[in-house]
Formats: structure tokens, C-alpha cells, sequence
């Protein structure tokens, strides 16, 4: 079954405990954190102290999306809240393999992330040593964005490559993810979908979250 993993990109932030508290209870799988600095996307989100109240409130593990430059600087600000994941993207890391270790050795399960426009290539030297692998189906940095389609095949060809250098690694996608492109993304070898707007926007979270884990 797909694991979803609702963003609070797309939460209520006036109400945030109770939208947090909301897709717990309706049952989805872990809490997306995207954090944003404003250089690395064009986009400015949230910091430890907001992050440290969703996991006070979150009764499912934190999965932080690191969007940022300087990404050591953040795994150190955040490892102290002990997501399951802290995920960095490929695009702004000179060394991946050192911060791979780095946030292994801090207890917490390490990812990469690839931008729609990335080879899942770039990540086959080091696909032994991860936990997951994002692939982004929609330009970082908002929230809401329609999907990119061509990151099906890219799915595909990820999920070849996992098969045969780690089994283990979970293949995850974020962006523009609904009830009409998972059995697509199943099919490609996904196993974690990112849901944010399709999940906080629906009537019933708990009915939207069931839709995406088949």
C-alpha cells in the first residue's frame, strides 16, 4: 500500500495544530514538512520552533523537505526534533555522501531530492546508502501546482535502478499528487506520495488520504 504523506505547506497555519492534528487522526502515514529559505526556492516557510509545535502535536513521524542552501546548517537546526526523515536536494549538495552519514549518524533516515528536470542517475552512487528518494513532479517552492507527467517514467526508471542497488530505498513524489494519477504512480514502482492541497482541500482528509494509499 502507498504511504501517504499530507503537507503542511497546505495546512491552515492559524489552526495549524488542529489541521495536524486532523490528518493524523484521518490516518495518513507521516507529516511533510517543507522548508523553504527563500534562496534555494523562491519561497520563505517555516523554522524549528514552528516545526518543534507540529511534532508536539503530530501522532505520525516527521518527514522534513529541506529546500535550502547551506544544508548541514539545517540538518543540525532540526535534528534535535528526531524526524524519521530529513530529505536535501541533490541539485545543491557538493557533498552528498558526507551529509548522507551526517544525518545517519544522528539517528534519522537520510533522502535525496531530484527536481523535475534532474537524471535519476545523478543519485546511483549513492542509492546504496539512502533510505528514500523524492522525486519532485512539480517545480519547488509553492504549494498547488498541476503535476509534471514525464516523472512517471522517471519513476520507472528509478524504481529499475532501486531493485537492483537497494531494494529497501522508498521512491517518493511530491507535487500535484491526487485519486486521478496514483494508480500511475503505484504502477511506476512509487511507494510515498506527497499530497498537500489535494488532501487539506478535500471534505473529508480522512476519505482523501484513504484515496491515495491503494
Amino acid at each position: 500500500m502507498i504511504q501517504v504523506a499530507p503537507s503542511v505547506l497546505s495546512a491552515d497555519f492559524g489552526n495549524l495544530q488542529r489541521d495536524v492534528e486532523a490528518i493524523c487522526d484521518a490516518g495518513c502515514d507521516l507529516v511533510h514538512v517543507d522548508v523553504m529559505d527563500g534562496h534555494f526556492v523562491p519561497n520563505l516557510t517555516i523554522g524549528p520552533v514552528v516545526v518543534s509545535a507540529i511534532a508536539a502535536c503530530a501522532t505520525k513521524p516527521l518527514d522534513i523537505h529541506l529546500m535550502v542552501e547551506n544544508n548541514t546548517f539545517f540538518v543540525d537546526l532540526f535534528a534535535p526534533l528526531k524526524p524519521a526523515y530529513i530529505s536535501f536536494h541533490i541539485e545543491e549538495e557538493k557533498h552528498p555522501h558526507r551529509l548522507i552519514q551526517k544525518i545517519r549518524s544522528l539517528g534519522i533516515k537520510p533522502a535525496i531530492v531530484l527536481n523535475p528536470h534532474t537524471p535519476p542517475e545523478s543519485v546511483e552512487y549513492l542509492l546504496q546508502d539512502l533510505d528514500m528518494i523524492l522525486l519532485m513532479s512539480v517545480n519547488p517552492g509553492f504549494g498547488g501546482q498541476s503535476f509534471i507527467d514525464t516523472v512517471i517514467p522517471k519513476a520507472s526508471k528509478l524504481n529499475e535502478m532501486r531493485n537492483r542497488l537497494n531494494p529497501n530505498c522508498l521512491i517518493q513524489v511530491d507535487g500535484g499528487v491526487t485519486d486521478k494519477n496514483i494508480q500511475s504512480l503505484k504502477d511506476a514502482g512509487v511507494d510515498v506520495v506527497v499530497a498537500g492541497s489535494y488532501v487539506f482541500n478535500h471534505a473529508s482528509k480522512k476519505e482523501a488520504i484513504k484515496s491515495l494509499q491503494i
